[in-house]
């Protein structure tokens, strides 16, 4: 995807400043495999495909190099450090406890939009699940977790989770690729929703912390 250095909105500089842009890319490519571990990352060669000078690409590594997904080394280049097993299990675990949170939150300050819209997540999951497209499940999936952490009123807690969500992409990617994971899935999904919407937040938090644990379980069977 080439990207365009004039083409920045400033009103949210973090999402859509050009460094913002190539870090998205260089990070989405490592999450996904595309750059292996202990692979060199080089500068013009990336600036090469996104379209871009060096200057953001330099900058992004060094962000990424924060983030613990790459490791800068003076005078020889970057190389990637990625995720490991044991990385995306504590992921797992961390976002156990903080998905229960922002349900329970949910409870007081979910939108009627928002809610509608998880309703129809459920929906439209359990078809395509049944359906088996899983792309689509996958993607649904996503975004219900995506809107779950936008209703819950704390813009901390949902930018420190979207994160979390990021690194496990592929993971999840494998826990939703069967028809009856993919079920009981969904169904979680379900239960949490029912709980939101009764106002319940010690339920919403239990089924939402059970729902990430019962994945981790998944992705060890």
């Amino acid at each position: 995807m080439e990207l365009h250095e004039e083409d920045i909105k400033e009103e949210n500089p973090d999402r859509f400043s050009l460094r913002g842009r190539v870090f998205t890319e260089i990070r989405e490519a490592i999450l996904s495999g595309k750059y292996e571990e202990g692979e060199e990352l080089r500068e013009v060669n990336i600036g090469k495909d996104l379209g871009v000078s060096r200057t953001p690409v330099r900058e992004a590594l060094r962000q990424l190099e924060l983030e613990g997904l790459v490791r800068v080394i003076p005078n020889k280049g970057a190389y990637v450090t990625g995720i490991t097993s044991k990385d995306i299990q504590d992921i797992f675990v961390i976002r156990s406890y903080l998905e229960g949170l922002a349900a329970a939150w949910a409870c007081e300050h979910i939108s009627e939009e928002q809610l509608a819209e998880l309703e129809e997540n459920v929906y439209l999951s359990e078809f395509h699940v049944e359906k088996g497209n899983f792309s689509q499940v996958v993607e649904l999936d996503s975004r219900f977790h995506i809107i779950l952490y936008d209703s819950c009123g704390s813009r901390m807690l949902a930018k420190l989770l979207k994160n979390y969500h990021h690194y496990a992409e592929r993971a999840r990617s494998v826990n939703l690729s069967d028809k009856e994971r993919a079920r009981h899935s969904m169904g979680e999904h379900k239960r949490i929703v029912e709980a939101i919407k009764a106002g319940d937040p010690a339920k919403a938090e239990q089924y939402a912390h059970e729902h990430i644990v019962h994945s981790i379980e998944r992705l060890n069977s």
